[in-house]
């Protein structure tokens, strides 16, 4: 357990080390928040407003599954979109160059055709999940939730090589699982130690302000204090998302970097990206 976490910290610290080097790769994060949000809301709102969100969890009809194929259409290939932005620009610096917010966005571009056939992959296979996980009980969403897992992890390099290598989407998933199987592990530690990291600190940051704003408001006698914490939380905890966001990202590069052989900067000690896998 201690072994655990002193390789979360240091996976954690030398991952903060590429990001302390080129702080404007967060900007990525930070516009696919935004630009996720505008979707949800173009989306959901509509349906709020009327009785198609009743009838889809109801019924689950055509028109559901049609709607929620369309929403998830434009949500994956905006993630996919600026996590390739993220991820070509942390490849940049792997390599020992030095990235700009335009080289991450020019990588993007330029790979817009996949990204877009990639998102209506994902899409397809997130509806067909979605829509049998609804018709199902106990075991079988259960079922349905190790399939979503399997997927995730088949697919855990797509976006690196899509950034990469001149593939399509089909390639790229062939590509990910091939990469995947030579350095296959029970599981991923790298990016469960940077859960485990940033959900303690994140439990320990609303530990914090939460007591702080409850005993503020009942000295004080007054709920001010409690409110204006309550936001500076919101804002703090944003925070920490758009960072841990940055760092797997960053992550996801160096994994790629080490499943296809190439030669890792000093940035990232080759044995914390290694233990990301164990061999077979």
């Amino acid at each position: 357990m201690f072994q655990k976490i002193s390789n979360s910290w240091e996976l954690v610290k030398t991952s903060a080390s590429v990001l302390s080097k080129d702080k404007e790769l967060i900007i990525f994060p930070v516009i696919s928040g935004i630009a996720l949000f505008l979707v949800s809301l173009t989306f959901l709102l509509p349906m709020f407003l009327s009785d198609i969100l009743k009838s889809f969890s109801e019924n689950f009809d055509i028109l559901g599954i049609i709607i929620l194929f369309l929403f998830y259409i434009v949500q994956y290939t905006v993630m996919f979109f600026f996590n390739t932005a993220l991820v070509g620009a942390s490849m940049i610096r792997l390599n020992g160059g030095d990235p700009t917010v335009r080289d991450g966005f020019r990588i993007a571009f330029s790979r817009m055709g996949p990204i877009l056939g990639y998102a209506l992959v994902a899409a397809t296979v997130g509806v067909i999940l979605k829509t049998v996980s609804e018709r199902s009980k106990g075991l079988g969403r259960a079922l349905i939730s190790l399939i979503g897992l399997a997927w995730n992890i088949a697919t855990f390099l797509v976006v690196p090589i899509l950034a990469v290598e001149n593939v399509g989407p089909f390639e790229a998933i062939k590509r990910s699982v091939v990469l995947l199987k030579k350095t296959w592990g029970e599981q991923i530690v790298g990016n469960l130690g940077l859960g485990a990291f940033f959900g303690l600190i994140t439990f320990l940051t609303i530990l914090i302000f939460v007591g702080a704003g409850v005993g503020l408001s009942i000295w004080l006698k007054t709920a001010l204090p409690g409110i204006l914490i309550g936001i500076a939380l919101v804002l703090v905890l944003v925070g920490i998302g758009l960072v841990q966001s940055t760092l797997n990202g960053i992550y996801t590069a160096a994994v790629y970097q080490y499943a296809t052989g190439a030669q890792l900067t000093s940035d990232f000690k080759p044995e914390l990206v290694q233990e990301a896998f164990r061999q077979k």
